[in-house]
């Protein structure tokens, strides 16, 4: 194997920038699916280019999910992706593409087209380098992942169950590391209904659903725990109608994310154990939490040990952290399958106005991508 894949992509860094360029400026809202799709036919037929077998999986109502497999083999690596972004189109024309200060600017860059252009040369490369594979691999790129991939959750869940491992491109943490570890999460809505009368002619009459609600908001917040990295954010809260009625129903929305799966069964069981403290007021939860926590198993530590080996034979050290956002990688680790996250681009501003790649950055973790894929 050559000795310095870094160098070898830097070359390549003028036609790497194009290719991104071309996937930010075709914009690709989740709720857009004609856009979407558009992005996704491009994407098939640059993997298809390379001899890889694409399977367009239809979707009624969002992107057509692809699944693109490369090599042979019972055994395969499952790369998850996504190419939905969070903004709207037209937003290129605000926040339009540019290279500044060694940066690229524009909507996706980081999160995460990047990611599936990096695939795209990391394949390229083994293929006319004629690398050998250990493993088939499956490139899974959603096309919903922004709303909680809630047409693909179930294609991803299957594709890591018979995956050996799996690499997500989502991009790097803030100071460059790959994520090891992610919280789970997902939003609770609890409604309080109570009984309405006029405020003043007949206020002991009233139950207040607003009251009612208050004292689970508190209780609700007292369920947060910062060292078992659980939080629980009671993020708005509705009710009533004119303030000379007594409210007879309040609604709270209620954030929760959690480090461990055995977090998510406390929380859930909390929730649904909190009961009415007036007489005559009901409660109605929904909601729960969706997405469970990636941990960091000994099947990730190995994978991150290995990423780690292939990063300082590039000549640079790469380093861990857990962080509170979920990904695709929830699911595939859920599944049981060792997940490694964060091996996309290096950057900042995930679906903010300032979002960006940093280009130094892009040759060396294009490399340690074309080292696990070749390795594993």
């Amino acid at each position: 194997m050559m000795t310095n894949w870094t160098s070898y992509f830097r070359e390549q860094l003028p036609e790497i920038v194009a290719e991104l360029r071309t996937y930010v400026e075709m914009e690709s809202p989740t709720h857009n699916k004609q856009a979407v799709d558009r992005l996704g036919l491009l994407i098939a037929e640059r993997f298809r280019e390379l001899g890889c077998r694409i399977e367009r999986l239809p979707q009624e109502t969002y992107g057509d999910q692809l699944r693109i497999e490369y090599g042979e083999g019972d055994e395969q690596i499952l790369v998850l992706g996504h190419f939905d972004t969070v903004k709207e189109i037209g937003t290129l024309a605000k926040e339009p593409w540019r290279e500044e200060d060694g940066r690229l600017y524009g909507p996706g860059t980081y999160d995460m087209k990047a990611g599936i252009v990096f695939a795209y040369f990391a394949l390229r490369a083994i293929i006319s380098h004629k690398l050998p594979l250990r493993k088939k691999l499956v490139f899974f790129w959603n096309t919903d992942e922004e709303i909680g991939s809630v047409s693909s959750e179930q294609l991803i869940r299957q594709e890591a169950a018979r995956s050996k491992y799996t690499l997500v491109l989502e991009p790097a943490a803030g100071d460059g590391s790959l994520k090891t570890s992610r919280k789970g999460g997902g939003e609770f809505f609890l409604t309080a209904t109570g009984r309405a009368a006029h405020a003043g002619n007949d206020h002991a009459l009233g139950v207040n659903a607003i009251e009612e609600l208050a004292h689970h908001v508190l209780a609700i917040q007292s369920f947060t725990d910062y060292a078992k990295g659980t939080t629980l954010s009671v993020g708005t809260i509705k009710g009533g109608s004119v303030s000379n009625v007594v409210p007879d129903w309040a609604t709270a929305d209620i954030d929760v994310r959690v480090q461990s799966h055995d977090e998510a069964e406390r929380i859930t069981r909390l929730m649904n154990e909190l009961s009415p403290v007036l007489a005559g007021a009901e409660l109605k939860l929904a909601g729960g939490i969706a997405k469970p926590p990636m941990e960091r198993t000994d099947g990730t530590a190995k994978l991150f040990s290995l990423a780690q080996e292939q990063a300082r034979l590039e000549g640079f050290e790469l380093t861990e952290c857990g962080v509170g956002g979920t990904s695709d990688g929830n699911f595939a680790a859920d599944a049981g399958c060792p997940t490694l996250d964060g091996l996309g681009p290096v950057g900042d501003g995930a679906h903010a106005s300032h979002e960006h790649v940093v280009v130094d950055a892009i040759p060396g973790r294009m490399a340690v991508l074309l080292r696990l894929l070749t390795t594993l």
